[in-house]
């Protein structure tokens, strides 16, 4: 017999997953020793910059932050990023309060065409189901090559890290908007 305990449990987990800002891959966490100490070598010297930051000084630190694990859920570097967790540590590190979760950055900033998105921008997506037109991932912005854009994103696909992917086209069905910040 089910006693009411578990299935309230069942509903709160999947209420959770639901919710939760970006989407869970079922393959295995990424902790390679050396992505680890990079991460700690960066939270260590990493210093933010005094005023607002330039969308230049933004997607620089972005960059250095390539090759750290993903981590459904998580945005420390010592432990691994997931999508948004990525964007609010790079944006925290300035000092820029954001939201935790990529269906929140919908909400924030200025709308842009994406054919005029810059570095810096934030770029959303769908989930992994792209027929649900709801923002499920996050990344951001860091070359505009004539139309063609590659963004540094945290992902739970093949690379399960920090990387720099260009916009093809599975990443195209599931685009949502590009959003400006800064």
């Amino acid at each position: 017999m089910i006693h009411c305990p578990t299935i309230r449990s069942f509903v709160i987990g999947l209420a959770l997953c639901t919710f939760w800002g970006c989407q869970h891959s079922n393959e295995p966490e990424s902790t390679t020793a050396d992505s680890l100490a990079k991460a700690d070598s960066l939270a260590a010297s990493a210093r933010p910059a005094p005023g607002r930051p330039s969308p230049e000084e933004v997607v620089a630190f972005a960059k250095t932050l390539r090759g750290v694990p993903y981590r459904f859920a998580t945005c420390d570097p010592k432990k691994g990023f997931d999508c948004s967790g990525f964007i609010a540590y790079v944006f925290n590190h300035f000092g820029m309060e954001v939201p935790r979760s990529s269906a929140a950055f919908a909400r924030l900033g200025r709308e842009v065409p994406r054919q005029q998105a810059r570095p810096g921008d934030l770029i959303l997506f769908t989930g992994t189901v792209s027929a649900v037109r709801r923002v499920g991932h996050i990344g951001m912005v860091v070359e505009n090559q004539d139309g063609e854009l590659s963004f540094i994103h945290a992902t739970s696909g093949r690379e399960m890290a920090v990387t720099i992917t260009p916009l093809t086209v599975g990443y195209k069905r599931r685009f949502v908007k590009v959003i400006r910040l800064l």
